[in-house]
This record gives structure tokens, sequence and C-alpha cells, in this order.
């Protein structure tokens, strides 16, 4: 890769942790203050950066309209979004799509909590379209792990590093395939209060052609103003919404949540244009 086209594209992953000066701009790369005003003017000018009136440089709107038309490409997304939409408009908790991606969760779209009075503090940093994660560490993640080909989780479980405090108190390879296992025979993977924002997640695995999860859907609510266990009472509404967006998608999934609750059967092949 050109030293060039590292050191623009090193700047522009920085700025996505906030704004910076040109000094740090230059820290960060490790070059001169001279090198780095050339590589944001440019950047300026393509409209991927924009100088604030701190002098301080930011994303620019151009970045968000390439990332926009990046996910758009991912036709899941584009199928899921009515039903994920449905699911929020029938309840009100925010429901996510994710995807798996070299070992990480990549969210794909967040629709959210339309509860008044709830925190608005979800979705976190951690949650927010196109933020990635450690799968290990989210309901969605070990989901999309427990439906993995034996050789492909055998080779992820290899390298894994477990997070200092693990959601469920997995703190080793062993449990950690168990628990897949165990998420692997029913469907679906629970996160009690694991997150900073102290939420709930279910998540429930989206079906693709192949028989394997190419996806999963998730609806999250917080601990303390959602009543005890009434997540766990939308388990059918989930599994119903992910079997559906299967359903869209292409997948074969087992008709069995559908048919008993909105009806949606297996259809022709979604289109992928």
């Amino acid at each position: 890769m050109s030293q060039t086209v590292d050191r623009a594209l090193t700047i522009l992953a920085s700025l996505g942790d906030g704004p910076a000066s040109l000094e740090q701009a230059a820290a960060r790369i490790g070059v001169h203050r001279s090198t780095a005003l050339r590589l944001l003017r440019t950047l300026q000018e393509h409209g991927l950066v924009h100088r604030q009136a701190d002098h301080r440089y930011r994303l620019g709107g151009r970045m968000f309209a390439l990332a926009r038309q990046a996910l758009e490409g991912i036709d899941v997304r584009q199928v899921a979004a009515p039903y994920l939409a449905a699911l929020n408009e029938r309840y009100g908790h925010t429901v996510q799509l994710a995807v798996l991606e070299e070992g990480e969760v990549l969210y794909l779209d967040t629709v959210e909590s339309r509860r008044p009075g709830l925190p608005c503090s979800w979705p976190g940093p951690t949650g927010r379209i196109g933020r990635r994660v450690p799968a290990v560490s989210t309901a969605v993640g070990r989901v999309l792990l427990a439906d993995l080909p034996e050789d492909q989780l055998t080779a992820y479980l290899e390298v894994v590093d477990l997070p200092e405090h693990p959601l469920g108190g997995i703190r080793s390879v062993g449990e950690l395939r168990s628990e897949l296992a165990a998420v692997r025979r029913r469907g679906w993977a629970l996160d009690r209060g694991g997150h900073r924002e102290a939420v709930d997640c279910l998540a429930a695995p989206v079906v693709g052609t192949e028989g394997r999860a190419v996806a999963a859907c998730a609806v999250l609510a917080p601990v303390r103003p959602a009543p005890t266990g009434e997540l766990s009472s939308l388990l059918p509404e989930l599994l119903c919404t992910a079997e559906a967006i299967s359903l869209a998608y292409g997948g074969s999934p087992t008709p069995r949540w559908c048919e008993n609750r909105c009806g949606a059967r297996r259809a022709a092949r979604a289109s992928r244009t």
C-alpha cells in the first residue's frame, strides 16, 4: 500500500473517535504538521474531512454518505428493515440487526426505542450502526458464532481473546464452547444487563440459503424500567421476526413461529439487485 494512502486512511480512522487538531492528527501518524496538513486538505477537498470553526478536523459528510451506500449494499439489511420496524412498532423496544465479520459483530441497522421516559443512552457506542465489538461479548455475537461450521468455530476458539469480565461469567474456551452449543440447541441467546448501559439483549439468527445464520436480530430493553421478565416474554415475537426475515431473504428456517403468528410462508428467493 502507498505510504500516502496508508497515512490518509489512518487519519480517517482516528477521526472516527472524535475531532482532532492538526497537531493531534500529525502525532497519530507520526509525521510533521506540514505533511498532515497536506493530507487533511486533500481529504477535505473530497468531502471526507471537515474543518470546524475551532480549527479541529472531523469526518466529513461524504464519509457518512459512503458508509450508508456500503451498508445498503448488504442486502440482508434491506430485506430485514420492515420487519425490524414492525417489531419496534409493536413493543417500542430497540431492535438491531448484526452480522459476523472476522470474529467481530458488525451492527448493520438499529431501530431505537420509542418508549417515553426510558434512558436515551442506548444504543451506546458499541451498538451504533457500523460499529464493531468482539463477538463473544454480545448475544448477537454468540448466536452467530454458534452457527459457524465446526472448522471455522475451532479456528476462532484457537485465537479468541476472552474479555476480562465476560457476559455470563464465561472465563475459558471450554465454557464458551459449551455455551455456544446450548445457544445452537435452543436457537437464541440472552444477555442479562451485561452492557455498561444496563440493558438486556435477546438475539436470534437470520438463516440464509445455506441453512446457516447470515445475520442476527436482537431486541433490547433497559433493565430497570422494563418489568422483570418482559424481554423473555418477547422471545416468540423475536423468533417470528427472525424467521420472517429468513423466509424473505430466501432462507429455509424451520417454519414454526411465523405460521402460528404472522402467517409468513417460504417464498421465492429475494432479489439481490
